[in-house]
C-alpha cells in the first residue's frame, strides 16, 4: 500500500509560482509511475504531469510552465508551477502507479493509488 500526502497548494496572484509535494509513504515511489492531474469545478479530472523512472511528460497546457521531479531520498514528488493562469485554478492530486515504473501513463485509470487533493487558486 500508498500513503500519499499532498501540500503546498494556496491562493495566488496570475503570474506567480507555487511548489506542490507529495509526500509517498510505504513502498519507495521510485518503483512507481507518479502522476500530477487537477480536476476545476464542473469538470472532469485532467492529466498534468507524469514522472516515471527518467522520464518525464507534461500536459501541452502547462507545458513550459510546470515541472515534475522527484527526491528518491525523501520518497517526495513535486509540481513547480510558475506563471500561473486563472485556467490552473483546481484540485490537485497526485497519483500512484503500481505496475507503471517505467511508463509514462496520461489515463488517470492507470493510477491505483491518490492523494487526498490541495486547492490551487490563481486569481487575476
Amino acid at each position: 500500500q500508498v500513503q500519499l500526502v499532498e501540500s503546498g497548494g494556496g491562493l495566488v496572484q496570475a503570474g506567480g509560482s507555487l511548489r506542490l509535494s507529495c509526500a509517498a509513504s510505504g513502498r519507495t515511489f521510485s518503483s512507481y509511475a507518479m502522476g500530477w492531474f487537477r480536476q476545476a469545478p464542473g469538470q472532469e479530472r485532467e492529466f498534468v504531469a507524469v514522472i516515471s523512472r527518467d522520464s518525464t511528460v507534461h500536459a501541452a497546457s502547462v507545458k513550459g510552465r510546470f515541472t515534475i521531479s522527484g527526491d528518491s531520498a525523501k520518497n517526495t514528488v513535486y509540481l513547480q508551477m510558475n506563471s500561473l493562469k486563472t485556467e490552473d485554478t483546481a484540485v490537485y492530486y497526485c497519483a500512484a502507479a503500481s505496475d507503471g515504473y517505467g511508463y509514462v501513463y496520461h489515463s488517470q485509470n492507470k493510477y491505483d493509488f491518490w492523494g487526498q487533493g490541495t486547492q490551487v487558486t490563481v486569481s487575476s
